[in-house]
């Protein structure tokens, strides 16, 4: 784990303290750009801080991703590190319920997919 600065976490968001560190969303380390071609949505994850790079590949795994998008249908989910930007691509299938042309949901392309990812926890260390 990372450390993270107190000022990262305001008193509004969910922020479980535990005994080593705390439980924050992802969103306070990293932003995120979601882009689509057909029913596969790439989500781009950056850290703020490039030393908090490890925790993200820590913790923004295949399997955690894949079960945040399970109520969409995601079948696959590919991790593509790019650690020279503190980032990763992450490569879902099969998440926007048919594509841009077949969805009948209100964000066929998935622009707001990346919210979602934003809203997940990760563990942190207390400084």
């Amino acid at each position: 784990m990372s450390p993270v600065e107190p000022t990262l976490v305001t008193s509004s968001e969910r922020v479980q303290d535990g005994v080593d560190g705390l439980t924050v969303p992802l969103h306070r380390l990293a932003h995120a750009r979601a882009g689509d071609k057909g029913d596969r949505l790439n989500l781009a994850l950056f850290a703020y801080d490039p030393n908090h790079y490890a925790l993200l590949m820590d913790q923004v795994t295949e399997t955690r991703v894949l079960a945040l998008f399970a109520h969409r249908g995601a079948s696959r989910v590919r991790r593509y590190p790019m650690p020279g930007l503190a980032g990763m691509n992450l490569v879902i299938d099969d998440v926007l319920q048919g594509g841009v042309n077949g969805a009948l949901n209100l964000d066929g392309h998935g622009k707001t997919l990346s919210f979602l990812l934003l809203g997940m926890t990760v563990e942190v260390q207390k400084v």
